[in-house]
């Protein structure tokens, strides 16, 4: 069974800072249940190989579990964890970011006809379904490559280019496609989705982002929350927070310093938003952060 090698890759070859000899490989093992973490689900396609990863986007809690993936077509904060997880039975994930270029190329390689049409619904920006026996099949032989370091460089590539293939006409392609075409609505908001996470700590006119991205105020909304399930203040303000958090767990007794430096003007407002968000005021979560950061030497993953 192609799961049971992906477990038995995954177990052999994680390290606890994430990376492979293989570019833009992650792999993801969890040996103990830990708290919902914030981290960013980037442009990613993520296989669960054991265990049942559970996350949240917004008002949104979505699952996948061992045998299913995930594609994040846009940069997404959200709160993840795998819901059980031990060292006989750990949690375990791989995940490959995407890039928009490496689609197009495979796009320009296949006829217009021989795709579904993508139709006119707002694209979403990320989704959940079963793998295919051929999509588990690739996602194993790049891995394989782990064992046959010699073999990466002229291998990797074009298994890589399988997975896309695979992941272009499973039942997310429409998704991946939209990633892919630079015109794309979904491409705009992931210009835009951007340009809020390289700015979050500054206030903005979303009459701009709009206009950055190309659409009309109305129709901006419409496809920033069909891609976020978020409105672009309330996406700015996840961004706000998980920085927030990050810079906490590195500062604990600078609470109001983080706060000015995430892009609030009020202390006050910026404790009642992160206790809401959080669960815990940010000064018992900073205490709380600091050793569980000591003990894995990371904040989040993107599997």
């Amino acid at each position: 069974m192609a799961l049971d090698e992906l477990r038995d890759l995954l177990n052999r070859h994680a390290r606890p800072d994430l990376r492979t000899p293989i570019e833009d490989v992650l792999i993801f093992k969890a040996e103990q249940p830990r708290p919902p973490t914030p981290t960013t689900y980037g442009k990613v396609m993520a296989v669960v190989a054991q265990g049942t990863k559970r996350f949240a986007l917004g008002d949104h809690l979505y699952e996948y579990r061992e045998g299913q993936y995930l594609v994040a077509s846009v940069d997404l904060p959200v709160t993840a964890h795998f819901v059980k997880a031990s060292p006989d039975l750990p949690g375990l994930g791989v995940g490959l970011t995407l890039h928009p270029t490496a689609i197009a190329e495979v796009l320009l390689q296949v006829s217009p006809g021989d795709l579904p049409d993508l139709g006119d619904d707002a694209p979403f920006g990320l989704a959940v379904s079963d793998a295919s026996a051929e999509l588990l099949d690739a996602v194993v032989r790049l891995l394989r490559l782990l064992d046959r370091p010699s073999d990466i460089t002229v291998l990797a590539p074009l298994v890589k280019r399988e997975i896309l293939w695979r992941l272009i006409t499973s039942d997310q392609g429409g998704i991946v496609r939209q990633f892919g075409l630079p015109d794309s609505r979904l491409s705009h908001m992931a210009r835009a989705v951007q340009w809020i996470r390289d700015h979050y700590a500054q206030p903005f006119r979303v009459e701009e982002v709009a206009k950055l991205a190309g659409m009309s105020v109305s129709a901006f909304h419409r496809n920033f929350h069909a891609a976020t399930a978020m409105s672009p203040i309330q996406f700015q303000k996840q961004i706000r927070l998980q920085q927030a958090r990050l810079q906490l767990a590195a500062a604990p007794g600078d609470i109001a310093a983080v706060s000015r430096r995430v892009g609030y003007d009020s202390p006050s407002q910026f404790s009642r938003e992160y206790r809401r968000q959080f669960g815990v005021p940010p000064s018992w979560d900073a205490m709380r952060l600091t050793p569980a950061r000591d003990r894995d030497g990371s904040a989040g993953t993107v599997v």
